[in-house]
């Protein structure tokens, strides 16, 4: 009897997430899984693409995202990830959360990225994932715990201080319950006020309960600008001292006076990587953006400002046109726009260049879907990664990209049989232009979909296709790290 799949992608190019050549394939889907790769010329489908032309490579993995409440509204608020095929979002990150944390009032920055306090109604991950499980994503979720959601609640909102022991305890508590309840890692933002006074030893004794877990420690490191090298030390330290391994979050050199010292810093993390597991993500943009915080605004880095809640009206705008138009200091005006975001022009670009050739490089987005005018890399980063950066300045191939996006990604979050194109693997895949393929986001235009994205699947069905945008389908699952 002859092979009949549900999908077949007929003569694709196919990248498939390891680094390897590629190939020319069909390849063949059935339920959730690829079933054939090669010339399946006497199989048939319910679905047949001739994909001449065209590229095939496993759904690409966010590895850094704010998520956390996007997975739950359907669709539509996922339409910026699928339409860059994107196929899993790692959700978590900078020690921010949706749960397990209950917040009565509107929570502090930055854990309001995610919304106010209408959305932390959930006081433990096991109430998060059976909401994913009763509403499903279109994508698949990867999930951390963040610090500054377990400090909050454990100190009772009292962060600007050292965590007491039974404090700390309390945190490595619930973390422990999380993950046994399907969490995967612990992220850190240490360079925020909710977690910038934890010491090192306190974010150790939280981080203790993913030793027996098998989990991930993820940091917003303490400072990416003068103390860059300084921050490294203690992330690898934190690493070493649970025996986990360590992701280092949108790894930068932040500030005029650091540019060029990525030099620096590669070398170091290289080092670490000899005896620990270490990796870090980089977003493929010289801008980061973040909450407005008007203590550490500086002169010599523009802010475009991407929300505020008592002044809506401004979003898109740069901070120094409206100091100006209002006839104040650009701090003033700061502070005139609590609570309130921003991006802040604030790396080298030779800098990203240089960080996102180095093979321990995974691409995250750290996109705010909830920003009002958000930063381009949420609609943008991946496709921005293969036009401009692989084709168009020739910074890597078309197959470093994809592993920097795919199984790289997945091997560091331990994803089994994802990240990947071969028989058994999941069928999380997208189908793209390789000589169109780009970002359309700007910082003017930021939530243009990219060019060149033909479809993405996920767990075999169809997510977004060009033309049609998102899918009805939720076919996402929460994945969690192989124990």
């Amino acid at each position: 009897m002859s092979l009949h799949c549900d999908l077949i992608i007929r003569d694709a190019a196919v990248f498939d997430g390891t680094g390897a050549p590629r190939f020319t394939a069909d390849v063949g889907v059935t339920g959730d899984r690829i079933t054939a790769i090669g010339d399946l010329g006497g199989a048939s489908a319910d679905r047949e693409i001739i994909a001449t032309g065209q590229a095939l490579a496993p759904g690409f993995i966010d590895a850094h995202t704010h998520d956390d409440r996007a997975v739950l509204c359907g669709p539509a608020c996922m339409l910026c990830k699928m339409s860059q095929g994107v196929t899993t979002v790692v959700v978590g990150n900078c020690g921010i959360s949706l749960s397990p944390v209950r917040m009565r009032t509107r929570p502090v920055p930055p854990l309001d990225l995610l919304g106010d306090e209408s959305w932390w109604t959930f006081d433990s991950f096991a109430a998060y994932a059976e909401r994913l499980a009763r509403d499903p994503s279109p994508v698949n979720t990867y999930a951390l715990i963040g610090h500054m959601s377990l400090r909050v609640e454990a100190m009772a909102g009292d962060t600007q201080r050292a965590a007491t022991d039974r404090e700390a305890a309390h945190m490595q508590r619930r973390l422990a319950e999380a993950l046994a309840q399907g969490a995967s890692g612990f992220s850190t933002g240490l360079y925020y006020p909710p977690n910038m006074m934890a010491p090192t030893d306190e974010v150790i004794a939280v981080a203790e309960a993913l030793r027996a877990a098998g989990g991930v420690y993820v940091t917003h490191m303490r400072d990416e600008a003068n103390d860059v090298l300084l921050s490294i030390e203690e992330t690898l330290q934190i690493g070493r001292a649970v025996n986990v391994p360590v992701v280092i979050s949108h790894h930068k050199c932040a500030m005029p006076e650091n540019y060029g010292r990525s030099t620096e810093t590669l070398p170091r993390i290289e080092q670490g990587a000899q005896r620990q597991a270490v990796a870090f993500d980089i977003y493929p943009y010289h801008a980061g953006s973040t909450v407005l915080m008007p203590q550490r605004l500086r002169p010599d880095v523009p802010v475009q400002v991407t929300w505020s809640v008592p002044h809506p009206e401004v979003a898109g705008r740069l901070l120094d046109d409206i100091a100006r138009n209002w006839g104040t200091t650009p701090r003033e005006a700061a502070e005139r726009l609590l609570p309130a975001g921003a991006i802040f022009f604030q790396m080298d670009e030779q800098d990203v260049r240089r960080i996102m050739q180095h093979g321990l490089a995974m691409i995250g987005s750290d996109g705010l879907p909830h920003d009002a005018y958000p930063h381009p890399r949420l609609w943008g980063t991946f496709p921005r990664v293969l036009g401009h950066y692989a084709r168009d300045l020739g910074l890597f191939s078309t197959e470093a990209a994809v592993r920097k996006m795919t199984g790289h990604t997945a091997e560091v979050f331990g994803l089994v049989d994802r990240g990947v194109i071969r028989a058994g693997a999941y069928a999380d895949l997208v189908l793209f232009d390789p000589a169109t393929v780009c970002d359309a986001a700007t910082f003017d235009a930021p939530t243009r979909p990219a060019v060149g994205i033909v479809e993405t699947w996920v767990n075999g069905r169809s997510a977004y296709a060009h033309g049609v945008g998102a899918t009805p389908e939720r076919a996402g699952r929460l994945l969690t790290r192989a124990r």
